[in-house]
């Protein structure tokens, strides 16, 4: 029995002194990390835990300082709101269409940046410009080139007999117009991704790979694209998130008109909050959003993670 005792002392000391946590270097890397952790929880965790509770209540921007609990009401009102359904379907179809073809071009614009072709290197470099371009400064420069009278679009279909129109004000053309301008800034970012995702592929997988009598598309389905797996799940996480929550771009671009046709959910949540003043309802559709984030997030990393 007392053996048994000293062997479980033996133990636990010999736990204590090894324990990472109690060595001097841990305490240092606990101490560096802490004012950023602190920050996190400031400006991400606390805003959040408002929002959650801010959506069961009924609270005005007018006199944020009254408010009454109506629990599930905000939610419910959400169902029955046309215009929040509008929102929801438009967000799905611009991050499903911008998403999609982003990747696509920027897989394609990888592939091509990769050859050692004569002036690929300018190519690699103004490749970045729109993505480096503020979202502002895009707006202005593509509702200028599709103005009516003096844009640059109209002015050319005019050559040639075309329309003369507000192309974003067009009630069929608004929403492919604005996620163009998604696409448009951020593809060389996808690209530039994946093109350094496909960079560090072993040059010796595609030599045995054609000895092998393997073709430029098997070795695309069979090399390329399970390497660069990782890399184009983190951008298309990344672009979905951004895509679903965008704003700036339409907002300043259309205001979510003409008749709602480019409302989206995070030009909803703006008009509720600061238009309608209605922060109980804003920070619902809030809490509604970052619900159905969290759920593809987790579900497309465990499809990820299984192939």
């Amino acid at each position: 029995m007392a053996s048994q005792e000293a062997t479980m002392g033996e133990r636990a000391s010999r736990f204590f002194d090894e324990a990472d946590w109690f060595t001097r270097e841990t305490w240092v890397g606990y101490g560096l990390v802490a004012p950023a952790t602190i920050l996190m929880l400031l400006i991400i965790v606390y805003p959040t835990l408002r929002a959650v509770v801010m959506s069961f209540q009924q609270r005005s921007f007018l006199n944020p300082e009254q408010y009454s609990w109506v629990g599930l009401a905000n939610y419910q009102a959400l169902l029955n709101d046309p215009v929040f359904s509008e929102a929801f379907v438009h967000t799905i179809i611009f991050t499903v269409g911008a998403v999609t073809t982003m990747y696509l071009l920027g897989l394609g614009l990888a592939l091509l940046l990769r050859n050692n072709l004569p002036g690929l290197g300018i190519l690699r470099s103004l490749s970045m410009i729109p993505w480096v371009i503020p979202p502002v400064v895009i707006v202005i420069i593509w509702t200028w080139m599709f103005q009516v009278d003096y844009g640059l679009v109209n002015l050319l279909l005019k050559q040639v007999g075309g329309p003369n129109k507000n192309w974003f004000g067009d009630y069929n053309l608004a929403l492919p117009l604005v996620m163009m301008l998604r696409v448009w800034k951020d593809t060389p970012f996808v690209a530039i991704a994946l093109l350094a995702s496909m960079e560090s592929i072993p040059p010796e997988y595609y030599e045995a790979a054609k000895i092998d009598g393997a073709g430029a598309l098997q070795q695309f389905r069979h090399i390329t694209l399970p390497n660069i797996s990782y890399i184009s799940m983190v951008m298309i996480v990344t672009e979905v998130i951004a895509s679903f929550n965008t704003f700036q771009m339409v907002y300043i671009a259309t205001g979510g008109g003409p008749v709602n046709q480019t409302e989206v959910l995070g030009t909803y949540v703006y008009q509720q909050a600061f238009g309608e003043y209605a922060l109980g309802y804003a920070a619902a559709t809030g809490m509604v959003m970052l619900a159905l984030l969290t759920v593809f997030t987790a579900v497309y990393i465990k499809l990820e993670n299984t192939e």
